[in-house]
């Protein structure tokens, strides 16, 4: 059936508004709200930023904490993971603390554990996120170790010996830890009470260390196990796999590392 309209003849269905395409703002609307997510995520990220900055604690913006010593240059990202006893927590300089990580002096905040610092980080140490590191008997890193994130290091463990107690409520077992500079903790890794770690001593990912180690070994494990040392008079034993990397040559910019990278064959090519 048709309709007459102004003398045209137009179908009824399409004078009714049936089967004809309207035009819609969806375009319009979708350009609307996806520039408005845009701007809500750069505000938030800006917004986060700027709570990172201002939450970070440095010797000059201690925060609510009062440190035996943060040394120069050394900086604790914000959130911060659980801290207290920090009077006898002392930090060098240079030190990177990621988000999240716990330090800890004492079994509990509160208490008076004498008259000098029971946790030291040397200068340069480098704590990964979401690490723990906690000390009721005396805990020192030195100089220039770098860890992995979510290292565990402690000085006291959990004891068993009244079959009738919760373990949880027994007195625990302590004993010093020490870790020598220039060592590398990889990710995962736990340090147990009593453990002494040498010099530039590599500890696998997921190791978990205990008694002593070796200056110059790697070791793996659960229990750890040393897996390779190195020795002046035979060098590294098993020998290594790979050539140790060449490094950056002293003084060069960025620029000349981009140039030289452009200008360096790809893998396989003769």
């Amino acid at each position: 059936m048709t309709a007459y309209r102004g003398g045209d003849r137009v179908p009824r269905r399409a004078a009714a508004g049936y089967g004809v395409h309207m035009p819609k703002n969806e375009n319009v609307f979708s350009s609307w709200r996806a520039w408005r997510r845009r701007a809500t995520s750069r505000m938030v990220h800006r917004g986060w930023r700027a709570v990172q900055s201002a939450g970070a604690v440095t010797a000059e913006r201690p925060g609510p904490y009062r440190f035996a010593r943060i040394g120069t240059g050394t900086r604790l990202a914000f959130p911060q993971g659980t801290i207290f006893g920090e009077a006898w927590i002392e930090l060098g300089e240079h030190c990177v603390i990621g988000e999240q990580v716990t330090l800890t002096a004492g079994m509990m905040p509160g208490l008076d554990l004498g008259p000098g610092p029971i946790l030291r980080l040397g200068n340069g140490v480098v704590l990964g996120r979401g690490s723990h590191v906690i000390a009721s008997r005396s805990v020192v890193f030195g100089d220039d170790v770098f860890c992995g994130p979510y290292i565990y290091v402690t000085s006291d463990n959990h004891s068993y010996d009244d079959p009738h107690q919760p373990i949880g409520r027994q007195w625990p077992r302590s004993a010093p830890v020490e870790i020598g500079s220039g060592s590398w903790l990889g990710a995962g890794a736990v340090i147990l009470p009593g453990a002494r770690l040498g010099r530039n001593v590599v500890v696998a990912a997921g190791a978990v260390v205990r008694g002593e180690v070796p200056d110059h070994a790697v070791v793996a494990g659960a229990p750890a196990r040393v897996i390779r040392r190195w020795a002046p008079e035979d060098g590294w034993q098993p020998p290594l796999r790979t050539p140790a990397p060449e490094p950056i040559p002293a003084g060069m910019t960025a620029e000349q590392l981009l140039a030289l990278a452009e200008t360096e064959p790809e893998a396989g090519a003769s």
